[in-house]
């Protein structure tokens, strides 16, 4: 029964790591549609992203889903930057959502949005990405308004991280 008790424990413990793990370090020269890479004093991170670019696909969101794995999210971008209003009508877990300018900047961090809630969720005005992730995770990596978002969906010569 020991052996059992201590193989369940260091199960726990590298599955721990593993989670961990699944946001990267993010090395210098990367940026690919489908990836969203951060960084600020905290360090960085990479997340694999579904692009919500259309309205439609904007509107749908992460509706429905019932899981989102660690080291994914969703990306919207809008046509132009401007005041970005979210809420969780229809959305199953609890999600961080990033509010970030044309110039890849996170300017707003909303923790937690709760499932269901169909209060509006603003990012400010200037808005042109918006990142969804696991709910609590921003605060668990450290993120923080003022970081850095890099993706190729930004006008290069403006971003203040370039692909």
């Amino acid at each position: 029964m020991g052996k059992w008790r201590k193989a369940q424990g260091l199960t726990r413990i590298l599955f721990g790591l593993l989670l961990e793990a699944l946001a990267q370090p993010v090395h210098a020269g990367e940026c690919a549609l489908g990836k969203v890479e951060l960084r600020g004093a905290w360090g960085q991170a990479q997340f694999n992203v579904e692009i919500a670019d259309s309205a439609a696909e904007r509107q749908k969101g992460l509706m429905f889903r019932e899981s989102l794995p660690r080291s994914a999210g969703m990306l919207f971008r809008y046509d132009a930057p401007q005041v970005a209003s979210f809420w969780m009508k229809n959305t199953l877990i609890p999600l961080d959502m990033l509010f970030a300018d044309e110039t890849g900047r996170v300017r707003v961090v909303h923790s937690n949005a709760t499932p269901g809630d169909r209060t509006s969720i603003k990012g400010g005005p200037g808005i042109l990405l918006v990142l969804e992730i696991n709910g609590g995770l921003a605060k668990r990596l450290g993120i923080t308004e003022g970081s850095q978002m890099r993706t190729p969906l930004l006008n290069q010569g403006a971003a203040l991280w370039p692909c």
